[in-house]
């Protein structure tokens, strides 16, 4: 047991966190991961006691089932799961991925609401012979079977008691209940956990798990009332990271048990301890930023302006915190590092941080850093952040990079950028003009490798205060119903303009290699 651990607590009390950010996270627009960054990712969610990994949907693509694969290889702890639909192909795909874990486990789903089943044209009687044939097909091949009632809040109650038990029968070991469209409340989500526990034979004997959308801004609520109804399993991702307004966010449901054990007597295997370096990565691989008023991740969860809340906070910090900075893996901030500080210095400083680094992912930083602290007097912990985040924001094998660029900008007319890009390991130089020094930079990246994706966002913010701060940009770009995210930081706002611009269309690419072989619907959530 973690440090978690409720004393005396029993089985019963232990909720399993399923992380499900590299299947459902990866479906937020724009949130393509490379295989390498799925890889990281997992490894991470293994590390901090994540019960079950949902690895990604291998039918969908070669990628995701190499992915899917090459995670259940590696994995130490977790249980590695893939999600399949009520298909025998697919379920077949699923085990030739996961089959290489230790401890495998194939997710099965297929939509039961009046909505989903007019889908493929089933009627309820049609449905229950799908469901036991399929999910009997998938206990044959694994003794760890989960199954979904896609969109299970608005199925009939009667039908729903009825397709769970056909899959108890058949011999699903969890059976989750997604709020797959958000469209549920705390009341009703515990109500149907424990009609379901109260109500189907054998429901004693497997686990119920919840699975919430947060279209109302109630998943973590929905989720934490199915607990307390009878569910032990917690479907989430890391930021909330999801389709459409997200998933239930596995830091905010960990925390809530942890801080308010008094009320929520359970507890999880998840080391909280390593909550922020987890997200940092998610946030910076995925290109979706976190708000900065994000529950317990935010830049702000832990920061008071209030002149009250800063004297209350100086006498005893637990009058405005319900919990330590440090529980979740945030350092206090010091200006500790500069332009005199050496390699040593700042491999222990990342370390606070939360960062491990190898040997060549801290030499890149490091001459980040000291290139940084040649144009910067104060060196903030959340300068060296973006660093970090820099350094892994373009994949290795990116075939697009920024090796040079100058722009003249102004009141007078027109503005133009010089720059040199390396496609595929050769450099190609163009000027071009522009509306201002962002789209003169941007057209100069379209002449040099042209392509039809559109700008969908542009956002930047300051990693930290004054007029010498690096800006962090934020760039969404959209093509044939593809879309990509790219995140960069630099004291140049244009600089950190194009990287992030690039950095999307290499992530664009990806996405253009992930071609599914049939028309997949994915969401079992």
């Amino acid at each position: 047991m973690t440090e978690q651990t409720v004393t005396g607590a029993t089985d019963k009390d232990r909720v399993l966190i399923f992380d499900t950010t590299l299947r459902d996270g990866e479906q937020s627009p724009g949130a393509t991961m490379t295989h390498e960054e799925k890889l990281e990712i997992a490894e991470l969610l293994d590390e901090m006691g994540v019960d079950i990994i949902e690895a990604g949907f291998p039918i969908a693509s070669e990628g995701d089932f190499a992915a899917v694969s090459e995670i259940a290889k590696r994995a130490k702890n977790s249980v590695i799961c893939g999600l399949s639909r009520a298909k025998v192909m697919d379920i077949d795909r699923c085990w030739e991925a996961v089959k290489h874990a230790k401890r495998p486990r194939i997710h099965t789903f297929i939509g039961t609401s009046p909505l989903h089943r007019a889908i493929p044209n089933l009627t309820m009687d049609e449905m229950i012979d799908v469901i036991h044939d399929t999910v009997t097909h998938a206990r044959n091949l694994c003794d760890n079977v989960q199954w979904s009632p896609m969109d299970a809040t608005r199925t009939e109650r009667d039908y729903l008691c009825r397709v769970v038990e056909t899959a108890i029968k058949a011999g699903a070991t969890t059976i989750n209940i997604p709020d797959t469209v958000g469209y549920s409340a705390p009341r009703e989500s515990a109500e149907i956990i424990r009609m379901l526990i109260e109500s189907v034979p054998g429901a004693d004997e497997v686990v119920f798990a919840t699975h919430c959308h947060n279209d109302l801004g109630m998943a973590t609520a929905n989720a934490l009332a199915a607990v307390d109804a009878g569910a032990r399993q917690i479907e989430c991702t890391i930021n909330g990271l999801g389709e459409r307004a997200g998933n239930t966010a596995l830091e905010e449901v960990v925390m809530a048990i942890k801080v308010r054990n008094d009320i929520m007597p359970y507890y999880t295997g998840v080391d909280s301890r390593k909550i922020m370096n987890i997200s940092r990565k998610v946030s910076t691989v995925s290109g979706f930023p976190v708000q900065y008023n994000k529950a317990i991740v935010g830049k702000n969860a832990f920061a008071h302006e209030s002149g009250i809340h800063q004297d209350g906070m100086l006498k005893n910090a637990e009058t405005f915190e319900i919990m330590r900075p440090e529980d979740v893996g945030l350092s206090e901030s010091n200006l500790v590092m500069g332009k005199h500080s050496g390699r040593h210095a700042f491999r222990e400083k990342l370390k606070d941080l939360g960062y491990d680094l190898g040997e060549n992912q801290l030499n890149d930083a490091f001459v980040q850093f000291k290139a940084l602290a040649d144009r910067k007097k104060d060196i903030f912990d959340d300068d060296l952040i973006a660093i970090v985040d820099n350094a892994g924001a373009t994949a290795a094998n990116a075939r697009i990079h920024v090796k040079f660029l100058r722009v003249i900008c102004g009141t007078e007319a027109p503005q133009s950028a010089d720059l040199v890009l390396e496609i595929d390991g050769v450099e190609h130089r163009k000027t071009e003009k522009g509306d201002g020094p962002v789209d003169a930079a941007f057209n100069a990246i379209k002449a040099l490798f042209p392509h039809q994706a559109r700008l969908q966002l542009y956002q930047v913010h300051a990693v930290t205060e004054g007029t010498d701060a690096q800006a962090t940009v934020s760039v969404r770009l959209e093509e044939n119903g593809k879309i990509a995210t790219g995140q960069a930081s630099d004291t140049d706002t244009i600089v950190a303009s194009a990287r992030a611009y690039v950095n999307a269309l290499n992530k664009l690419l990806v996405r253009r290699e992930k071609t599914a072989p049939l028309d997949v619907v994915s969401d079992a959530s």
